[in-house]
C-alpha cells in the first residue's frame, strides 16, 4: 500500500459534511486573521483545556473575553508553540508513513446540532489504519512536547490533550482519534483515545463547555472567580483588558475587595516575617562555619556556600559613555505597581 499525504488534495468545500456530525466551516488556507474571527463564534478544542481550569497559562475568564471580542487577538507564538507548528506536518507524515495510510490537512469544524462546538482537526485519516477492511473516518492529532513532561505521557495523553482530542470527538461525531506526539525531539508516541472508554468524561465536557457559553459568554456575563484559577494569569488577563488605566471606581464597603485588600496585606507580612527567618537562619547557619566553605554530620555532606557568578549590565555606564547604544538596547517598558496608602494599611494592622 502506497503511503501519502494529501497535501495537494482537493480541500473540501465549505458548509460541506466532513465527519458524521461535522461540517467544515472554514478551510485550512483561510487567512491567520479570518480564521482567528472565525474561531470566536464557538469553543474550539484549544479552549477546552482553560474552560476546565487545566491549563496554567489560560482560565475560563480568558475564554469568555475572547469569545466577546475583548481581547486583542493572540498573534504571538511562544517557542514551543512556533515549533509545534513548523514540526506538524512531518509529524503528520510519518505517522502517516508508520501506519501506512493517507491524511490530509482540513479546517475549522462545527457540530451539526450544536454549530457553538467547533473543532480544528489537525488531520483527517480517510482510511484508518485500525480497520483496513473498509474506508473508516478518523483524525489525528499532532503534539510536540519537551522532554521534562515526558512522565506525563506514559499511560497515554495527559488530562489537557485527552480534554482536547475528546471534544474532538465530541464535535465531529468520531468513535475514535489518534494522537502522535514526538517528545524532547526524539521519543516517539502514538496512542488512540475511544469515545466508549470516556462516556461519563465526554458529557462533563459537553455540561462545562455549555455552561461557559449559554450561561456567560451568550449573555456577556463575565465567569466569576472560583479561587483556583493561576493568579498571574489572572494578573495577565486584567493586565490585556485595561492596558491604560484612569478614573476612580467605587466599591461597596462589605465587597470582595475589602477581603481581597486584607488577604493581601496579610500575605505581605507573611513574606515579610518569612523571609526575616529565612535571612536569620542562613546568618546561624554561616556563623557555625566560620572560615570553613562546607560543613558535614557524620561524615556525611551537610550544607555548604558556593559562589556563582551572573553577568550584569552597568546601565548607567552604558548610558554616559556609550549613549547610542543604550538608545537602541535599553528599553523602559512601563509596569503596575499596587499603592495601598498608610491609612489603610494601619487600619487593617490594628
Amino acid at each position: 500500500m502506497t503511503t501519502t499525504v494529501l497535501a495537494g488534495a482537493q480541500a473540501p468545500a465549505a458548509g460541506r459534511r466532513v465527519t458524521p456530525t461535522g461540517r467544515l466551516i472554514l478551510d485550512h488556507t483561510a487567512p491567520r486573521e479570518v480564521w482567528l474571527d472565525a474561531r470566536r463564534q464557538g469553543l474550539g478544542s484549544s479552549d477546552l483545556p482553560a474552560v476546565l481550569a487545566l491549563s496554567g497559562f489560560k482560565t475560563p475568564q480568558h475564554v469568555y473575553y475572547d469569545k466577546r471580542g475583548q481581547l486583542p487577538h493572540d498573534d504571538e507564538f511562544s517557542e514551543a508553540a512556533h515549533f509545534g507548528v513548523i514540526f506538524e506536518e512531518p509529524l503528520a507524515r510519518d505517522w502517516a508513513r508508520r501506519n501506512r495510510t493517507v491524511v490530509e490537512s482540513v479546517g475549522i469544524i462545527a457540530n451539526e446540532a450544536e454549530p457553538w462546538q467547533m473543532c480544528t482537526l489537525d488531520r483527517l485519516c480517510t482510511e484508518c489504519p485500525l480497520d483496513r477492511s473498509q474506508h473508516s473516518l478518523c483524525a489525528l492529532e499532532v503534539k510536540t512536547r519537551n522532554a521534562f513532561v515526558a512522565q506525563l505521557w506514559r499511560q497515554g495523553p495527559p488530562d489537557d490533550v485527552l480534554a482536547q482530542v475528546l471534544w474532538q470527538i465530541l464535535v465531529t461525531g468520531l468513535d475514535h482519534i489518534h494522537v502522535v506526539c514526538l517528545i524532547g525531539g526524539q521519543d516517539y508516541r502514538q496512542y488512540t483515545v475511544r469515545r466508549s472508554e470516556h462516556t461519563k468524561l465526554v458529557a462533563y465536557l459537553n455540561a462545562e463547555a455549555g455552561r461557559l457559553w449559554h450561561e456567560h459568554i451568550l449573555p456577556g456575563i463575565p465567569p466569576a472567580s472560583t479561587g483556583d484559577e493561576p493568579p498571574d494569569a489572572l494578573i495577565e488577563l486584567y493586565g490585556r483588558l485595561h492596558p491604560d488605566r484612569s478614573g476612580v471606581v467605587v466599591l461597596d464597603r462589605d465587597g470582595d475587595a475589602q477581603d481581597a485588600v486584607a488577604d493581601y496585606l496579610d500575605a505581605v507580612a507573611d513574606k515579610r516575617e518569612a523571609e526575616h527567618r529565612r535571612k536569620a537562619a542562613y546568618a546561624r547557619m554561616i556563623a557555625s562555619l566560620g572560615g570553613a566553605q562546607a560543613a558535614t554530620v557524620f561524615d556525611r555532606p551537610f550544607y555548604s556556600i558556593t559562589q556563582s557568578f551572573q553577568e550584569r549590565c552597568d546601565l548607567a555606564r552604558l548610558r554616559e559613555e556609550y549613549p547610542e547604544a543604550f538608545a537602541a538596547c535599553v528599553v523602559n517598558k512601563p509596569q503596575d505597581r499596587l499603592y495601598i496608602p498608610p491609612f489603610v494599611r494601619k487600619e487593617h494592622a490594628a
